[in-house]
């Protein structure tokens, strides 16, 4: 068994609010990172990947828990990491020698031992001959190898990845995944583990011997599991495939018990951490929802969500809240990576708006929670009119003070499409629909007196 490196136990992040109550961005989490494993962290937007990262490399302190480097604290251990970020971050006054010697310079190195050690890696990454040239002078994938040099030139015990391909083109963003998986399967660079963290579910399934899935609000881990399919990986077997399927069915019912990871390839999911009350609507407008059923529609009711992404040459963070949209309304099934239509998402599909409207407005009232909340409360008022502030203080006790305002958003959204309830924005009320032409008739009637 390979010794442990880092280890994170019961790690949080929150924000004391000045109402005594705070906003948890990571809850308590265990977590650990050995010598010889690629780790990948994956998740949805807002579930702390880069915060859970910056605690792991002592850039940023926990709100409680304790991070171990070689089981001393890490506050006061010498901790000897590297960090390649999704930006270039290049210094552009600074040729590529200079910027790959300057964290070297930093340390106090002497000049000569310093432009050797920085001459070494350019030429282990493959920028040999372009010492002298300028950040300016290069392309996107030149310059992200200068930031893997600069991250390796001081020998990293363990290697951060903060979604460092995500820049690039596919092509060259390929290219650099296969060479830095070579360097570290060849033992070319001296680090002992890599942590990466991605969006890209194959870039996850290609790099990793162990994939790691985050929920959100707030962010937990969701799974934890080994990946034993060995290298090179293929992404057409269908051990290859059946792992990407896993990991979006996880990723696409947040709300649900992870699934069992398909056989033979093992491993325990860790459990849920936290049920929440409300549902996290997804940020999806009716358009955007009617035009997915649309293309599902198309394709024979059934389409893999992953091609669909690529066919419509969206990176999967951005369909993914239409999908959960569509799930969470009940116009579609999403299994291992397949989305396929649902009876009433096909009729949504296909119908003229006062029908879609119709339909949307029972899904809503079926499967949502905080807009069958604001109707009954509406219906329950004599004045037939709700307070924003009543909804924001329950909500306040589950998300964060921007997430709050994003899910009443949201709701507002597809309460007005479905013509449940209207918002007035003057007021910050809830009310029925008809109430705002009255509210609005009766300011005219007053300004005209």
């Amino acid at each position: 068994m390979q010794p442990v490196i880092i280890r994170a136990d019961q790690v949080e992040k929150y924000y004391p609010q000045p109402n005594e109550n705070r906003i948890q961005v990571i809850s308590p989490t265990d977590l650990s990172i050995s010598a010889g494993e690629i780790v990948a962290l994956l998740g949805p937007s807002g579930s702390g990947k880069s915060t859970l990262l910056r605690m792991l490399t002592g850039l940023s302190a926990p709100s409680a828990g304790v991070v171990y480097w070689h089981e001393k604290p890490i506050a006061t251990a010498d901790v000897n990491v590297s960090i390649v970020f999704q930006s270039f971050a290049l210094f552009p006054w600074l040729t590529v020698l200079e910027n790959v010697e300057a964290p070297l310079k930093a340390r106090g190195m002497e000049a000569a031992e310093r432009r050797k050690r920085s001459l070494k890696i350019l030429d282990t990454v493959g920028l040999d001959g372009f010492q002298a040239a300028y950040p300016k002078e290069l392309s996107g994938g030149m310059r992200q190898r200068v930031g893997f040099a600069r991250a390796l030139v001081v020998e990293p015990e363990v290697l951060f990845m903060d979604e460092p391909f995500s820049a690039l083109d596919v092509l060259t963003a390929e290219n650099l995944r296969s060479e830095l998986l070579e360097l570290w399967q060849k033992k070319t660079i001296p680090t002992k583990a890599i942590f990466i963290v991605t969006h890209n579910i194959e870039e996850a399934v290609l790099l990793a011997d162990r994939i790691i899935v985050l929920g959100r609000n707030p962010g937990h881990i969701r799974t934890d599991f080994k990946v034993t399919l060995s290298h090179p990986r293929d992404r057409k077997t269908t051990a290859f495939t059946q792992l990407v399927d896993y990991i979006y069915k996880v990723l696409t019912q947040p709300e649900s018990k992870p699934p069992a990871l398909p056989r033979p390839l093992g491993g325990k999911p860790a459990r849920n951490q936290r049920q929440m009350h409300y549902q996290m609507l997804p940020h999806a407008r009716p358009g955007g929802i009617a035009g997915l059923l649309e293309l599902v529609l198309d394709h024979d009711g059934k389409d893999d969500i992953y091609r669909l992404a690529d066919d419509l040459a969206f990176e999967i963070d951005d369909l993914l809240p239409i999908v959960d949209a569509a799930q969470l309304l009940g116009f579609l099934t999403v299994t291992e990576g397949d989305a396929a239509i649902t009876p009433t998402g096909a009729e949504y599909a296909n119908s003229e708006i006062l029908r879609q409207k119709e339909l949307f407005r029972a899904a809503a009232l079926e499967n949502v929670l905080l807009i069958r909340q604001i109707v009954r409360a509406i219906e329950a008022k004599s004045d037939r009119s709700v307070p924003e502030d009543f909804f924001q203080d329950l909500l306040d006790e589950q998300f964060s003070e921007e997430e709050t305002i994003l899910q009443l958003e949201t709701a507002i959204n597809w309460g007005r499409y479905a013509e449940l309830f209207d918002f007035d924005v003057s007021r910050r009320r809830f009310i029925l629909p008809e109430k705002l032409n009255e509210t609005e008739s009766d300011s005219s009637a007053e300004i005209g007196a």
